[in-house]
Protein backbone atom coordinates (compact mmCIF):
# COMPACT_ATOMS: atom_id res chain seq x y z
CA UNK A 1 0.00 0.00 0.00
CA UNK A 2 1.19 3.58 -0.50
CA UNK A 3 2.88 5.07 2.55
CA UNK A 4 2.27 8.50 4.04
CA UNK A 5 4.18 10.50 6.63
CA UNK A 6 4.83 8.28 9.60
CA UNK A 7 3.46 5.24 7.74
CA UNK A 8 0.11 5.91 9.42
CA UNK A 9 -2.46 6.94 6.81
CA UNK A 10 -4.04 5.76 3.58
CA UNK A 11 -6.40 7.89 1.50
CA UNK A 12 -9.76 6.82 0.10
CA UNK A 13 -8.39 6.70 -3.45
CA UNK A 14 -5.39 4.66 -2.39
CA UNK A 15 -7.56 2.22 -0.47
CA UNK A 16 -9.91 1.80 -3.43
CA UNK A 17 -6.90 0.94 -5.60
CA UNK A 18 -5.57 -1.50 -2.99
CA UNK A 19 -8.92 -3.27 -2.75
CA UNK A 20 -8.82 -3.86 -6.49
CA UNK A 21 -5.25 -5.16 -6.47
CA UNK A 22 -3.82 -8.56 -5.81
CA UNK A 23 -2.73 -7.45 -2.33
CA UNK A 24 -6.05 -6.70 -0.71
CA UNK A 25 -5.72 -5.39 2.87
CA UNK A 26 -7.75 -6.64 5.79
CA UNK A 27 -10.29 -3.97 6.72
CA UNK A 28 -11.17 -3.41 10.39
CA UNK A 29 -14.33 -1.50 11.29
CA UNK A 30 -13.68 -0.12 14.80
CA UNK A 31 -16.74 2.06 15.25
CA UNK A 32 -16.98 2.92 18.94
CA UNK A 33 -17.54 6.01 21.01
CA UNK A 34 -18.00 6.67 24.71
CA UNK A 35 -21.69 6.30 25.54
CA UNK A 36 -22.62 4.55 22.27
CA UNK A 37 -22.78 0.75 22.66
CA UNK A 38 -24.14 0.17 19.15
CA UNK A 39 -20.97 -0.10 17.08
CA UNK A 40 -21.88 -3.57 15.83
CA UNK A 41 -25.35 -2.40 14.82
CA UNK A 42 -23.81 0.48 12.86
CA UNK A 43 -21.47 -2.02 11.19
CA UNK A 44 -24.29 -4.35 10.19
CA UNK A 45 -26.23 -1.44 8.71
CA UNK A 46 -23.36 -0.49 6.40
CA UNK A 47 -19.59 -0.97 6.19
CA UNK A 48 -16.74 -0.99 3.69
CA UNK A 49 -16.78 -4.11 1.49
CA UNK A 50 -15.31 -7.05 3.38
CA UNK A 51 -14.66 -5.09 6.58
CA UNK A 52 -14.62 -7.08 9.81
CA UNK A 53 -16.22 -5.57 12.90
CA UNK A 54 -13.80 -5.14 15.83
CA UNK A 55 -15.22 -4.58 19.30
CA UNK A 56 -12.99 -2.14 21.16
CA UNK A 57 -14.27 -3.04 24.63
CA UNK A 58 -13.88 -6.82 24.32
CA UNK A 59 -11.22 -7.38 21.62
CA UNK A 60 -8.91 -4.37 21.92
CA UNK A 61 -8.98 -4.27 25.73
CA UNK A 62 -8.96 -6.55 28.74
CA UNK A 63 -11.86 -6.22 31.23
CA UNK A 64 -11.82 -2.94 33.18
CA UNK A 65 -10.51 -2.79 36.74
CA UNK A 66 -9.80 0.05 39.13
CA UNK A 67 -6.18 -1.15 39.30
CA UNK A 68 -5.55 -1.24 35.53
CA UNK A 69 -8.07 1.26 34.14
CA UNK A 70 -11.13 1.13 31.92
CA UNK A 71 -9.37 -0.23 28.80
CA UNK A 72 -6.27 -2.20 29.85
CA UNK A 73 -4.05 -3.52 27.09
CA UNK A 74 -5.38 -6.94 26.05
CA UNK A 75 -3.57 -10.14 26.85
CA UNK A 76 -1.29 -10.77 23.86
CA UNK A 77 -2.47 -14.35 23.30
CA UNK A 78 -6.07 -13.17 23.26
CA UNK A 79 -5.23 -10.29 20.92
CA UNK A 80 -3.41 -12.69 18.61
CA UNK A 81 -6.45 -15.00 18.52
CA UNK A 82 -8.64 -12.00 17.65
CA UNK A 83 -6.23 -10.80 14.94
CA UNK A 84 -6.27 -14.25 13.36
CA UNK A 85 -10.06 -14.26 13.57
CA UNK A 86 -10.05 -10.96 11.65
CA UNK A 87 -8.05 -12.64 8.89
CA UNK A 88 -4.59 -11.20 9.57
CA UNK A 89 -1.51 -13.22 8.69
CA UNK A 90 2.18 -12.30 8.82
CA UNK A 91 2.80 -9.82 6.01
CA UNK A 92 -0.87 -8.84 5.69
CA UNK A 93 -1.66 -5.16 5.15
CA UNK A 94 -4.35 -3.81 7.49
CA UNK A 95 -6.57 -0.72 7.27
CA UNK A 96 -8.63 0.36 10.29
CA UNK A 97 -11.38 2.97 10.26
CA UNK A 98 -14.31 4.34 12.25
CA UNK A 99 -16.77 7.21 11.93
CA UNK A 100 -15.19 9.58 14.50
CA UNK A 101 -12.01 10.77 12.80
CA UNK A 102 -10.17 7.55 13.76
CA UNK A 103 -10.38 8.35 17.47
CA UNK A 104 -11.31 4.69 18.09
CA UNK A 105 -9.62 3.04 15.10
CA UNK A 106 -6.27 4.43 16.25
CA UNK A 107 -6.47 1.98 19.17
CA UNK A 108 -6.33 -0.91 16.66
CA UNK A 109 -3.53 0.84 14.75
CA UNK A 110 -1.50 1.31 17.94
CA UNK A 111 -2.08 -2.18 19.32
CA UNK A 112 -1.23 -4.03 16.12
CA UNK A 113 1.81 -1.83 15.47
CA UNK A 114 2.95 -2.32 19.09
CA UNK A 115 2.51 -6.07 18.54
CA UNK A 116 4.80 -6.09 15.51
CA UNK A 117 2.38 -5.86 12.58
CA UNK A 118 4.14 -3.50 10.16
CA UNK A 119 1.51 -2.77 7.50
CA UNK A 120 -1.24 -1.10 9.55
CA UNK A 121 -2.82 2.14 8.29
CA UNK A 122 -5.74 4.37 9.25
CA UNK A 123 -8.22 5.36 6.54
CA UNK A 124 -7.89 9.15 6.62
CA UNK A 125 -11.37 10.58 7.16
CA UNK A 126 -12.81 7.16 7.96
CA UNK A 127 -16.25 5.93 6.96
CA UNK A 128 -17.50 9.43 6.15
CA UNK A 129 -14.67 10.08 3.69
CA UNK A 130 -15.28 6.71 2.03
CA UNK A 131 -18.96 7.46 1.54
CA UNK A 132 -18.31 11.06 0.43
CA UNK A 133 -15.85 9.71 -2.12
CA UNK A 134 -18.48 7.43 -3.63
CA UNK A 135 -17.14 4.24 -2.11
CA UNK A 136 -19.39 1.20 -2.07
CA UNK A 137 -20.74 -0.20 1.18
CA UNK A 138 -22.32 -3.49 2.12
CA UNK A 139 -24.51 -4.73 4.94
CA UNK A 140 -24.44 -7.73 7.24
CA UNK A 141 -21.77 -9.66 9.08
CA UNK A 142 -18.38 -10.62 7.63
CA UNK A 143 -16.60 -13.85 8.56
CA UNK A 144 -13.17 -13.90 6.89
CA UNK A 145 -10.91 -16.90 6.45
CA UNK A 146 -8.76 -17.17 9.61
CA UNK A 147 -5.27 -15.72 9.51
CA UNK A 148 -2.04 -17.01 11.00
CA UNK A 149 -0.32 -13.88 12.33
CA UNK A 150 2.12 -14.16 15.22
CA UNK A 151 2.21 -11.10 17.48
CA UNK A 152 5.41 -9.92 19.12
CA UNK A 153 4.68 -7.00 21.48
CA UNK A 154 7.11 -4.21 22.26
CA UNK A 155 7.50 -2.39 18.94
CA UNK A 156 6.07 0.82 20.46
CA UNK A 157 6.98 2.23 23.89
CA UNK A 158 4.70 2.31 26.91
CA UNK A 159 5.01 3.86 30.37
CA UNK A 160 3.30 3.01 33.64
CA UNK A 161 1.97 5.55 36.15
CA UNK A 162 5.42 6.20 37.63
CA UNK A 163 6.84 6.60 34.13
CA UNK A 164 4.12 9.09 33.27
CA UNK A 165 4.96 11.11 36.38
CA UNK A 166 8.66 11.11 35.46
CA UNK A 167 7.88 12.22 31.91
CA UNK A 168 5.81 15.12 33.24
CA UNK A 169 8.92 16.27 35.12
CA UNK A 170 11.73 15.39 32.71
CA UNK A 171 9.98 15.50 29.33
CA UNK A 172 6.51 16.30 28.00
CA UNK A 173 3.38 14.46 29.15
CA UNK A 174 0.43 15.24 26.89
CA UNK A 175 -3.15 14.95 28.17
CA UNK A 176 -5.27 14.05 25.13
CA UNK A 177 -8.67 14.59 26.81
CA UNK A 178 -10.96 17.55 26.27
CA UNK A 179 -9.69 20.73 27.93
CA UNK A 180 -12.56 20.85 30.43
CA UNK A 181 -11.64 17.41 31.74
CA UNK A 182 -7.96 18.39 31.94
CA UNK A 183 -8.87 21.47 33.99
CA UNK A 184 -11.18 19.44 36.23
CA UNK A 185 -14.26 21.46 35.28
CA UNK A 186 -16.08 18.15 34.82
CA UNK A 187 -15.36 14.45 35.04
CA UNK A 188 -18.15 12.29 33.60
CA UNK A 189 -16.51 8.87 34.00
CA UNK A 190 -13.61 8.63 36.43
CA UNK A 191 -13.56 9.05 40.24
CA UNK A 192 -11.51 12.27 40.46
CA UNK A 193 -11.41 15.35 38.25
CA UNK A 194 -8.24 17.06 37.06
CA UNK A 195 -4.97 15.93 35.51
CA UNK A 196 -1.55 14.49 36.27
CA UNK A 197 0.60 17.31 37.72
CA UNK A 198 2.87 18.78 35.05
CA UNK A 199 0.88 17.36 32.13
CA UNK A 200 0.14 19.60 29.15
CA UNK A 201 -3.40 19.91 27.79
CA UNK A 202 -3.43 18.69 24.18
CA UNK A 203 -6.97 17.65 23.13
CA UNK A 204 -6.62 14.99 20.47
CA UNK A 205 -9.51 16.42 18.46
CA UNK A 206 -7.24 19.35 17.59
CA UNK A 207 -5.27 16.91 15.40
CA UNK A 208 -8.19 16.83 12.97
CA UNK A 209 -9.67 19.08 10.32
CA UNK A 210 -13.43 19.76 10.45
CA UNK A 211 -14.09 16.86 8.06
CA UNK A 212 -12.34 14.35 10.33
CA UNK A 213 -9.02 14.04 8.49
CA UNK A 214 -5.62 14.43 10.13
CA UNK A 215 -4.04 17.84 9.73
CA UNK A 216 -0.98 17.96 7.45
CA UNK A 217 2.30 16.79 8.95
CA UNK A 218 3.75 20.31 9.05
CA UNK A 219 0.74 21.65 10.97
CA UNK A 220 0.92 18.78 13.44
CA UNK A 221 4.66 19.31 13.92
CA UNK A 222 4.03 22.99 14.61
CA UNK A 223 1.27 22.16 17.07
CA UNK A 224 3.40 19.72 19.06
CA UNK A 225 6.38 22.08 19.03
CA UNK A 226 4.17 24.73 20.67
CA UNK A 227 3.28 22.15 23.31
CA UNK A 228 6.96 21.53 24.03
CA UNK A 229 7.41 18.18 22.27
CA UNK A 230 10.58 17.44 20.36
CA UNK A 231 13.37 18.10 22.84
CA UNK A 232 13.07 15.06 25.06
CA UNK A 233 10.85 12.12 25.96
CA UNK A 234 7.15 12.41 25.18
CA UNK A 235 4.30 10.33 26.62
CA UNK A 236 0.55 10.56 26.15
CA UNK A 237 -2.46 9.67 28.26
CA UNK A 238 -6.21 10.25 28.01
CA UNK A 239 -9.17 8.81 29.89
CA UNK A 240 -8.42 5.15 29.30
CA UNK A 241 -5.72 4.83 26.66
CA UNK A 242 -7.95 5.01 23.57
CA UNK A 243 -7.76 8.56 22.23
CA UNK A 244 -4.16 8.76 23.44
CA UNK A 245 -3.42 6.25 20.67
CA UNK A 246 -4.78 8.80 18.19
CA UNK A 247 -2.42 11.41 19.64
CA UNK A 248 0.50 9.03 19.15
CA UNK A 249 -0.56 8.51 15.52
CA UNK A 250 -0.59 12.29 15.03
CA UNK A 251 2.83 12.60 16.67
CA UNK A 252 4.17 9.89 14.38
CA UNK A 253 2.83 11.73 11.33
CA UNK A 254 4.71 14.77 12.65
CA UNK A 255 7.88 12.69 12.97
CA UNK A 256 7.88 12.51 16.77
CA UNK A 257 8.06 9.28 18.81
CA UNK A 258 5.91 9.00 21.93
CA UNK A 259 5.05 6.46 24.59
CA UNK A 260 1.53 5.48 25.64
CA UNK A 261 0.39 5.41 29.25
CA UNK A 262 -2.25 2.68 28.83
CA UNK A 263 -3.90 3.01 32.25
CA UNK A 264 -4.29 6.77 31.74
CA UNK A 265 -6.56 8.87 33.93
CA UNK A 266 -8.90 5.96 34.71
CA UNK A 267 -6.01 4.23 36.47
CA UNK A 268 -4.30 7.28 37.95
CA UNK A 269 -7.50 8.73 39.45
CA UNK A 270 -8.32 5.40 41.14
CA UNK A 271 -5.06 5.42 43.11
CA UNK A 272 -5.63 7.59 46.23
CA UNK A 273 -1.94 8.31 46.67
CA UNK A 274 -1.54 9.86 43.22
CA UNK A 275 -1.60 13.68 43.23
CA UNK A 276 -4.11 15.55 41.09
CA UNK A 277 -3.84 19.04 39.62
CA UNK A 278 -6.69 21.24 38.39
CA UNK A 279 -6.94 24.35 36.28
CA UNK A 280 -4.54 25.53 33.57
CA UNK A 281 -1.37 24.94 35.53
CA UNK A 282 0.94 24.68 32.52
CA UNK A 283 1.46 27.71 30.28
CA UNK A 284 1.99 25.51 27.20
CA UNK A 285 -1.46 23.91 27.55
Amino acid sequence: MPRHPGDVLITVDELAAALGSGRRPVLLDVRWRLGDPDGRRHHLAGHLPGAVYVDLDTELSDPPTARDGRHPLPDVARLQAAARRWGISDGTDVVAYDDTGNLAAARAWWLLTWAGVTGVRLLDGGYRAWRDGGGAVEQGDVQPAPGTVTLRPGALPVVDADGAARTATHGVLLDARAAERYRGDQEPVDPRAGHIPGAVSAPTTDNLTPDGRFRPAAELAERFARLGAGGGPVAVYCGSGVTASHQIAALRIAGLPAALYPGSWSQWSNEPGRPVATGDDNPRG
